[in-house]
């Protein structure tokens, strides 16, 4: 990340990726090179990959698995579960309902997980979250 046309260089930005910081400001703020390079900021941006990603592949095969019955197991998507309910009809409201439970999941695990990182390294920026 490059520091805004403007803004003073910094001794901290030119440091090695995945050092520690502890109030990396500049007289126009916070030091945005310098925290993109921290070990903080390298953990958060890991532990959001860690949820984001293995979500996101078991999502896209679960609509994929929806699609392809969709276009390819006309009997078993037009079977009758009660009344008529088919299941076509069952397996698509269960995408509704997975979507709303990855969200319910990752606002649950931002909350736990990631926003007392952010948290931690706004503090160590010197700024104030707001």
């Amino acid at each position: 990340m490059t520091r805004p046309a403007g803004a003073p260089a910094s001794e901290a930005s030119e440091r090695p990726a995945g050092r520690e910081f502890t109030g990396l400001r500049h007289e126009g703020g916070p030091d945005y090179s310098a925290i993109q390079q921290s070990a903080e900021f390298a953990r958060l941006r890991r532990r959001i990959r860690l949820f984001v990603f293995p979500m996101s592949a078991l999502f896209f095969c679960w609509y994929m698995t929806f699609a392809l019955l969709s276009a390819y197991a006309h009997g078993f998507m037009s079977h009758k579960v009660t009344g008529e309910i088919n299941m076509g009809t069952v397996l698509g409201l269960m995408q509704f309902a997975s979507t709303v439970a990855i969200v319910l999941a990752y606002r649950r695990f931002a909350g736990k997980k990631l926003d007392p990182e952010v948290d931690r390294i706004q503090e160590l920026a010197g700024g104030d979250r707001e």
